[in-house]
């Protein structure tokens, strides 16, 4: 179990530096609900379960969500273009 925490922990730290340089928005979203994903599962490891779900439900699904709106709306995300 230990080795499960610390590659969280590690997969976290990863999560937090490629939000910081990766240059599309898009991939930042993915990585954002990854964090909030393992940031949940480590509330869960700490006998938080009130916590963990909030973290799921508002961090990985509700906040993803509506990034995922506002990029859409502002045109960042579209069919019609392609990035090359």
């Amino acid at each position: 179990m230990r080795t499960f925490e610390i590659a969280l922990l590690i997969g976290l730290i990863l999560c937090a530096i490629a939000t910081a340089l990766v240059k599309n928005l898009l991939t930042t979203i993915v990585i954002y609900m990854s964090y909030s994903l393992m940031m949940s599962v480590i509330w869960m490891i700490l006998q938080s379960p009130d916590l963990a779900i909030t973290e799921a439900a508002v961090g990985a699904g509700v906040t993803s969500l509506l990034f995922f709106i506002t990029l859409k709306k502002i045109d960042q995300i579209s069919e019609d273009k392609k990035d090359e």
